[in-house]
């Protein structure tokens, strides 16, 4: 039996797609001393979230409820039948585990034997105790069977406990690609451990014994209590997770996680060294969008990033032309833009490694939390107010997160900490504006180059790429003339491309999502400073360090290239900077063998492109003709992308599609979504000059007229992100939040 018995994908239900929208909460001690009194607090909380969370129809079967805390030092030495080390020399690896006695067996030897081969010491095992009568049947069907693991510090760590997190991290790591999906471990920490399950929130204290045990004693908690909105519960994704508990959704989770695969072939780390090739993939497969989130989370914390730090370069706050945020701040968020994409959507995060504990909200502040100190030294944040009975004389102080801020509070200090003075001290570790403005180059800052004449008529082109009279007068006419997308009546009549008899292009079967219930789309013009298209090309570095180098950027302010721009990307001399551009035809006589053909040495021309030290790839259907068919745009880019993301080079170079056949919204989102950070429309840019000549489109030059189409694109780009909830391009490329019907 495998322990999450998620159903695999069937019929319109694929387990990829399983999301959260929850209630969370923390409540912790100012003076880091560990008391009962924290867990009764954090399991009152969770009661009172009960509403936030869901069952199915075995009403006593929950979407999922959880407690992190810290490892409770007496109370395990006081029930365990062995002797442990101090505090902090010592692991808890909570371990869910088969059933069946034979194969539980098996797997705790491969527990056993990878604790010996990595240098620590088993200590000893202790079954978990359990009340079946306070969990759902239709859960306890699922129920994995409970045990936790001690591990002693081998004699080559030292007292440096970071260094025994980080072996305990590569233990379990090992442990989890060996064994597969049998095997899942809540958590593995000489710090912090977790109880959760497919329980209702009342359920939690009452079928775990351990929690309602006065001797359980932590300085904080996490509790959680689960909504999986539209997919199905299980046992491994309840939260809290090793790091988070996390209320909301993370709509760029399929491209963020692409995106950390292209990154692992470069992946290096002093403090990990060999140990980190043993790790890898950093994501494990089959999570939800939050467990991938504490995935990536919890490496760049190990590998030596502070905890505000890494939740501040995964949820950036809106940085781009605000005047109120200090320069250093604002660098370090630029700087880290070239290190990664931001992990948008509606997300509210509690995050803790068992020294400091807090959260952060993402840049649009679409999910609540409140937070509250009282008299008697406690610190409360939750999902709403009214989760623990506070009465007004017992409050010091109280707050709410607000959009991009951090809340953080430091046991070992004994303080809360404003977020000022948090990102003050992240930002001042390095000197981040100074590398970023060095180091990065702008594309309008290089000398233009003069833009290509089309090969062969317009008309000829426009014919090859199936213009109509529609696309020309209709769409593209109003957006030359206003800069605006051009508006039509309620309803559309068009036929689903899979059943049109008019060969429409391959980004007609493409629909993307929508935001689900939970999760509202943004308002582009309204939200207008959390909006970015900002977007960029080059290689980028190791993502587990820090160097100027980093910062080796070609920044643009928007994805959609002008024909000159194009030309001067494609001419780049910088020394840090190497175009070389891939034709995408074919030659017609060959058909369908000849598109197989060119496919797959398009991939391999790429590769070779980067091998030989390309940083930017351009895809390019110029040479279309009469005897030369063009590749699909969106297929081209799509089949690079992902080779590329396989073999392990992707993040070497930023892809550009050259290509006359995008000129709706719509074409531009898909390729950007399927991975290219910008694309020139040579053939629409002419085709509105044209329009301008003849008379068709009036009251503006050609160069106004393709302005405004490139603003009207932009406009609709942002209106069209903003539907799944996100606020950035950067975000949104890769991210591949399309369903394709019909393919």
């Amino acid at each position: 039996m495998t322990v999450h018995a998620l159903p695999q994908a069937d019929g319109l239900y694929d387990p990829a797609n399983e999301h959260d929208a929850c209630g969370v909460a923390m409540v912790a001690r100012l003076d880091n001393k560990p008391e009962h009194e924290v867990i009764v607090r954090a399991l009152t909380a969770l009661d009172n979230l009960e509403h936030r969370g869901a069952e199915g129809a075995d009403v006593h079967t929950g979407d999922g409820a959880g407690i992190l805390t810290q490892v409770p030092d007496e109370f395990f030495r006081e029930v365990c039948e062995f002797e442990l080390p101090a505090k902090g020399r010592y692991g808890v690896g909570m371990c869910f585990l088969p059933q069946d006695p034979e194969g539980r067996a098996k797997l705790e030897e491969l527990i056993e034997l990878n604790i010996r081969i990595e240098g620590q010491r088993l200590i000893g095992w202790r079954d978990v105790p359990v009340d079946e009568d306070h969990v759902g049947s239709t859960a306890n069907r699922t129920r994995p069977f409970m045990k936790q693991v001690f591990i002693g510090a081998g004699e080559g760590l030292g007292d440096d406990q970071d260094a025994f997190e980080r072996k305990l991290y590569v233990i379990r790591r090992i442990i989890e690609l060996a064994a597969g999906p049998d095997f899942y471990a809540p958590s593995f920490s000489s710090r912090t451990i977790v109880y959760k399950g497919m329980l209702i929130s009342p359920q939690l204290g009452r079928f775990y014994p351990d929690l309602k045990d006065e001797r359980y004693a932590s300085a904080l908690a996490l509790v959680h209590s689960r909504f999986s909105t539209n997919t199905f519960p299980s046992w491994d994704l309840a939260h809290p997770f090793r790091v988070i508990a996390h209320n909301g959704e993370i709509n760029t989770v399929r491209g963020n996680a692409n995106w950390i695969q292209a990154r692992e072939s470069q992946l290096a780390s002093e403090l990990f060294g060999l140990d980190l090739q043993k790790v890898l993939p950093v994501v494990r497969p089959s999570g939800s969008d939050s467990a991938t989130f504490d995935n990536v989370l919890e490496l760049l914390m190990l590998a030596g990033r502070s905890l505000p730090h890494a939740a501040m370069m995964m949820i950036p706050e809106a940085y781009a032309g605000r005047e109120d945020l200090p320069d250093n701040l604002k660098g370090f968020y630029a700087f880290h833009s070239c290190l990664m994409e931001p992990w948008d959507g509606p997300a509210s995060v509690c995050f803790t490694d068992g020294r400091v504990v807090g959260a952060t909200l993402d840049r649009n502040g679409l999910r609540p939390g409140r937070w509250v100190l009282t008299t008697d030294g406690y610190v409360a944040l939750g999902s709403e107010t009214g989760m623990l009975p506070v009465e007004p004389h017992e409050i010091v102080k109280l707050g709410r997160l607000a959009p991009g801020k951090l809340f953080m509070v430091d046991l070992e200090a004994g303080r809360i900490v404003d977020d000022a003075e948090v990102k003050e001290q992240v930002a001042g570790q390095q000197p981040y504006g100074r590398w970023f403005d060095e180091n990065v180059v702008r594309l309008e800052d290089l000398p233009e180059v003069e833009a290509t004449e089309l090969a062969h008529p317009i008309r000829e082109l426009q014919r090859a790429f199936g213009y109509s009279q529609e696309d020309l007068r209709v769409l593209l006419a109003p957006m030359a003339t206003a800069g605006e997308e051009p508006i039509g009546s309620m309803g559309n009549d068009a036929a689903l491309a899979v059943l049109s008899e008019r060969k429409p292009p391959l980004f007609s079967y493409f629909k993307q999502l929508f935001a689900q219930v939970t999760n509202p789309p943004i308002d582009p013009i309204r939200e207008s400073i959390v909006m970015s298209l900002g977007t960029g090309v080059g290689a980028e570095g190791n993502l587990l360090a820090e160097t100027p180098e980093h910062a080796r950027q070609l920044v643009m302010q928007q994805p959609i290239l002008r024909n000159a721009e194009l030309e001067t990307l494609r001419s780049v001399e910088h020394p840090h900077f190497s175009a070389h551009t891939l034709d995408i035809t074919f030659e017609r006589a060959e058909g369908q063998r000849g598109l197989k053909a060119r496919l797959a040495n398009l991939c391999d021309e790429a590769f070779d492109a980067i091998q030989a030290g390309a940083n930017i790839i351009i895809l390019s259907d110029r040479a279309v003709g009469p005897d030369r068919v063009p590749i699909p745009s969106l297929l081209a880019v799509s089949a690079v992308h992902h080779h590329l993301v396989r073999a392990g080079t992707r993040l070497r170079a930023g892809l550009v599609i050259e290509s006359g056949e995008p000129r709706e919204v719509h074409h531009f989102a898909t390729l950007i979504g399927f991975g290219a950070s910008a694309v020139n429309p040579y053939l629409m840019l002419d085709s509105v000059g044209r329009l301008v000549e003849t008379g068709k489109v009036e009251g503006v030059s050609v160069d106004e007229a393709e302005a405004n189409v490139v603003k009207a694109i932009g406009k609709g780009l942002l209106k069209t992100i903003s539907k799944m909830g996100i606020s950035t391009i950067q975000s949104y490329n890769g991210a591949q939040i399309f369903e394709a019907v019909g393919l």
